[in-house]
C-alpha cells in the first residue's frame, strides 16, 4: 500500500500540471509577450519568488541547466512583471480545470478547508518555492484558489525532493540521468528538456557509472534502481509532513475527493505518458472511491 503522501502527489499533480501541458496554457508565455514556451515556463514558475535571476531560479528549480534558465531570466522581467505572470497563470489554470473536470466548482469548495489546513500548517524553512507560493492561496475565485493550493503542496514536495537529491550527492544532471536510466523517460528527451549539453550529460552518466548506479548502456543497475527507490521513499517521508494537521480519516477523505478530478484530467490526455514529471498512467483505474470506501473531503 502506497503512503498517503505519495497518493496526495498522485491526486494533486495532475491538477497542478495543467499549467505546463494544456495547449492554451503552453501558449501563455507568448500571450504575455515572452519568447517561446520555456521563457514563459521559467517566468510563470518562479513568479511567486519575485523578479529572480538565473542563480536563485536555478537553485530553486534544482534540475535545469543554468544556461537554459539564464536565457529566460532575468530578461523575462523586462517584458512581464511577476504579478502579471501570477494573475495569468491562475486564470489560465482555472479555465482548464473548469473545462475538463466536471463539478470542479463544488469540489473546490469542499476541498478548500483540508488543503488550506495543510498549507498553513506546513513549515517554510528551507522550502523556497513552497514559501513563495503559500501567501498566494487566498484567491477569491474558488477554482483559482484550488489550483494555487495544490500548487503550493506540489512545490513543498518538490523542495523536499531537491533536498533529498542533494543528500544523496546527486547533482542535477546525475539525478536526471539516473531517472532516465530506470526507463521512466528517454535519456535524450530528459537531457534536452532540461537544457544539458551532450558533454555535460555524458559526464553525469560517467559519474553514475563510477558509483555503480548505471551500466555501460546507461541503464540503471540493481544498485541504481535501489538508490532511486530510496530517493522516492525519502521524498515521500518528507512530504508526509503536509498531512500532519489532518486526522487519518480526514486525510483519507481528502484523497478520495481528489481522485475524480485527477482522473478526469488524466483522461483528457493533457499529459503525455511517459512524462518528465514522473506521473504514472492511471487513466484506466477509474474515478471511483478509494479502497477504504471514503468519498468525501470531510
Amino acid at each position: 500500500m502506497e503512503p498517503r503522501s505519495r497518493t496526495l502527489w498522485l491526486r494533486t499533480e495532475p491538477l497542478h500540471a495543467v499549467i505546463y501541458f494544456d495547449e492554451q496554457c503552453r501558449a501563455l508565455g507568448r500571450s504575455l509577450g515572452l519568447k517561446g514556451f520555456w521563457m514563459g515556463y521559467f517566468a510563470i514558475r518562479t513568479a511567486p519568488m519575485g523578479a529572480v535571476g538565473q542563480g536563485a531560479a536555478t537553485a530553486a528549480l534544482a534540475v535545469f541547466a543554468p544556461g537554459m534558465v539564464g536565457r529566460a531570466l532575468p530578461s523575462a522581467w523586462r517584458t512581464v512583471t511577476p504579478e502579471q505572470a501570477l494573475e495569468a497563470r491562475a486564470r489560465a489554470a482555472a479555465r482548464v480545470l473548469r473545462r475538463v473536470a466536471p463539478g470542479i466548482e463544488e469540489r473546490a469548495a469542499a476541498l478548500a478547508d483540508p488543503l488550506t489546513a495543510m498549507v498553513e500548517d506546513a513549515p517554510a524553512l528551507a522550502r523556497p518555492l513552497f514559501a513563495a507560493n503559500r501567501p498566494l492561496c487566498d484567491r477569491a475565485d474558488p477554482v483559482e484558489r484550488l489550483w494555487q493550493l495544490v500548487t503550493a503542496l506540489r512545490e513543498f514536495r518538490g523542495d523536499a525532493h531537491a533536498a533529498t537529491l542533494a543528500d544523496h550527492d546527486l547533482g542535477a544532471p546525475e539525478a536526471l540521468a539516473l531517472t532516465a536510466g530506470t526507463g521512466r523517460v528517454s535519456h535524450e528527451s530528459m537531457r534536452a528538456d532540461r537544457g544539458w549539453s551532450e558533454a555535460e550529460w555524458g559526464g553525469a552518466v560517467d559519474r553514475l557509472r563510477s558509483r555503480g548506479l548505471l551500466d555501460a548502456e546507461g541503464n540503471a543497475t540493481d544498485r541504481g534502481h535501489a538508490e532511486r527507490d530510496r530517493i522516492e521513499h525519502a521524498t515521500d517521508r518528507l512530504a508526509a509532513r503536509l498531512l500532519r494537521p489532518l486526522s487519518p480519516p480526514r486525510a483519507d477523505a481528502l484523497l478520495a475527493a481528489l481522485k475524480e478530478p485527477a482522473w478526469h484530467l488524466l483522461r483528457a490526455n493533457l499529459l503525455p505518458f511517459p512524462n518528465p514529471i514522473g506521473l504514472p498512467d492511471e487513466r484506466d483505474r477509474g474515478p471511483g472511491p478509494t479502497d477504504d470506501g471514503t468519498s468525501a473531503a470531510g
